[in-house]
């Protein structure tokens, strides 16, 4: 799966010990980034890598769009190959489709596929696959009404944004689902009030993924029409 519109010296791997490799960046296994150079296919182990310098994959950024445009089928067909072509690719776009995955999956009723992603998630980035993983399995048993499960894993993670002095995109992404998720729980429980301050951070403060900003913001403007009583 090609990258870029030549064949090779348009990627640079950014190596620990200061080394540089160029290149282009073809796949990636768990452990491995496979760089194609003049003399053929190379791995480089990616604890050796500290930063990659590529452009993000067209792929990608059509599968996004077509995520925040609600069309699920599109994203999928775009986002599984990639995943599968760059295991663990230490990159936040390659990162982010891998747990977007789960996140697809999820959108399209297929749950048990939706627990492996993210499963597989957790083993490809287990620095931030914990919180995107436990997020994960919130959606899933949000979406079987099973809210006080749901509670117990988002509750430690809305700590813990609520308390970040600095956010990444990635993990402000995460934090708009969690009290998204929040919202939806405390709306079910008729605790209308905190259900509208949850959707209101998700929409103001959490806001790196739109797809979720849309839905927040959606359930906030309802829950203003059918419960001004109980909301501001």
């Amino acid at each position: 799966m090609s990258t870029a519109g030549s064949a090779l010296a348009q990627h640079r791997l950014v190596l620990t010990n200061g080394q540089v490799r160029e290149g282009e960046v073809v796949g990636a296994t768990p452990g491995n980034v496979q760089l194609k150079i003049a003399q053929g296919t190379i791995g480089i182990p990616t604890g050796t890598v500290a930063r990659i310098e590529m452009p993000v994959p067209g792929a990608y950024t059509k599968a996004v769009a077509a995520w925040e445009a609600g069309d699920a089928a599109t994203a999928l067909s775009l986002i599984r190959p990639m995943v599968e072509t760059f295991k663990g690719l230490p990159t936040d776009w390659a990162q982010q489709s891998a747990g977007l995955l789960g996140d697809i999956y999820l959108a399209a009723n297929k749950e048990t596929e939706a627990a492996t992603a993210y499963g597989e998630f957790l083993k490809l980035y287990p620095a931030a696959g914990s919180m995107r993983t436990d997020v994960g399995l919130a959606r899933i048993a949000v979406s079987k009404k099973q809210f006080a499960a749901a509670r117990t894993k988002l509750e430690p993670v809305a700590a813990k944004a609520m308390e970040a002095k600095a956010v990444s995109k990635i993990d402000g992404a995460i934090y708009g689902q969690v009290f998204y998720l929040l919202g939806q729980i405390n709306e079910s429980e008729q605790k209308y009030q905190e259900a509208l301050e949850d959707y209101l951070r998700a929409v103001t403060i959490f806001y790196y993924d739109a797809a979720v900003v849309k839905s927040a913001k959606e359930k906030a403007d309802a829950l203003r029409v059918d419960h001004p009583v109980h909301v501001p």
